[in-house]
């Protein structure tokens, strides 16, 4: 798998077994060794010294049992086979001087199969919009392959059923939905989110992943700016729509896929003028258009948090690589043409989707929020992403835009 190589790399030759040592696991998740020439055991590493620790779940499908001996052992029923090894030794971590501090490494070359390693997540829903290809169907199929249950939120719904199949071809158990969602439309992202409650579900992680870039100016069917509305406004209708949903699963995490594009709004200014979200056709250019939209979602991430934090609701916003080759760059040839000639440079989709499933799933986030994250690490925002008051004006500009437009609908 594509998550342990890209763990694997990091290992040190140094934690290599020296001849007759095993390395096994208490039933508390401690690490130790066995040296079966001398039938002594020690906590410590042979050759390096460390001592390690096991933390997690067994992965998803795995289960630990007795035998007829009373000795444990691991079951994996996906692979029908048994073992007395735990598979989560692999991966087990070093533990720091600080008693229950241990340390976690997850960079700019983490996947999203390394950041999960471990993980069962059988008991969480989550909703990722956009996850039919690129980097959301990466985030789909890495939470599905650990036992999510997935809801892929497409426009594209002939896309996403095959994105599915995709992965539950890999996974026959796998557990993944499709539900049609087009941003370029508030009744769409209405009809949406009536139907997943109507369905009973409850929703731990929602992933605000689909965006456009690029892309001519245009209209959308509610009169406004699609690069606004496809990348920002509809997702801001979109959590305000299962907000209630997520009250009740709580706790409960938003992530607001955003990118570095927040930093750059204009040629001669960095500032965000909410008098001009809504572009002209004069005014408009695309990078400008998508980094306005971006630094958008990271005010949305911020003051989602700060509104529902108390309530069980955590929400980051997150860079997820740079120039990463998705389909993002179809919508002109010039874009196409600079993707093909950086390919060499980016992250890997799987590369890509790290930041946004540690964001979705790490477990020293529970109850963290209003943060920005880039390679799986706290990154500071730009002074204009941090405005408290611009965020606040901007949540109210959206509910006005909103309701203005709604009210033009019988719905």
């Amino acid at each position: 798998m594509a998550g342990t190589a890209g763990l694997l790399l990091d290992t040190d030759s140094e934690d290599e077994l020296p001849a007759g040592w095993e390395e096994r696991s208490t039933s508390d998740g401690r690490v130790f060794y066995a040296n079966h020439q001398s039938r002594d055991t020690q906590w410590e590493h042979p050759k390096t010294g460390k001592q390690k620790r096991i933390t997690g779940e067994l992965p998803y499908g795995w289960t630990a049992e007795e035998d007829d001996q009373s000795r444990r052992i691991f079951v994996d029923h996906l692979n029908k086979r048994t073992t007395y090894t735990d598979p989560r030794l692999a991966f087990a971590q070093e533990e720091s001087g600080k008693p229950g501090v241990l340390h976690q490494r997850f960079d700019a070359f983490s996947t999203s199969f390394g950041v999960l390693q471990g993980r069962d997540l059988s008991d969480k829903y989550a909703i990722i919009t956009g996850a039919n290809s690129g980097i959301g169907f990466e985030t789909a199929r890495s939470l599905a392959l650990h036992g999510v249950h997935v809801v892929m939120a497409c426009r594209n719904l002939k896309a996403a059923n095959q994105a599915a199949a995709k992965i539950k071809e890999e996974m026959s158990l796998a557990d993944v939905q499709t539900m049609h969602l087009d941003l370029a439309s508030f009744r769409s992202v209405k009809q949406f989110s009536d139907s997943y409650k109507l369905r009973g579900w409850p929703l731990h992680i929602l992933i605000c992943n689909a965006g456009v870039f690029g892309i001519k100016w245009q209209l959308t069917e509610d009169g406004l700016e699609r690069t606004f509305q496809v990348n920002y406004l509809s997702h801001y209708y979109l959590v305000r729509q299962l907000e209630d949903v997520l009250i009740k699963s709580s706790p409960a995490r938003v992530v607001l896929v955003s990118c570095e594009a927040h930093r750059f709004l204009d040629i001669s200014s960095n500032k965000l003028d909410l008098n001009r979200v809504c572009l002209a056709s004069t005014e408009y250019r695309s990078l400008c258009a998508y980094g306005q939209s971006k630094l958008c979602m990271i005010l949305l991430s911020q003051h989602l948090h700060r509104r529902l934090s108390d309530k069980g609701v955590t929400s980051n916003a997150v860079h997820p690589g740079n120039m990463i080759y998705t389909n993002l760059k179809n919508s002109w040839w010039g874009w196409r043409l600079l993707f093909l000639l950086v390919r060499p440079f980016t992250k890997s989709k799987q590369q890509g989707a790290a930041t946004t499933v540690y964001c979705a799933t790490a477990r020293e986030l529970e109850g963290h929020g209003g943060m920005y994250f880039n390679h799986c690490q706290l990154c500071e925002a730009s002074e204009e992403a941090n405005n408290e008051d611009l965020a606040t004006a901007l949540w109210q500009l959206s509910d006005s835009l909103i309701k203005e437009r709604l009210s033009r609908y019988t719905l």
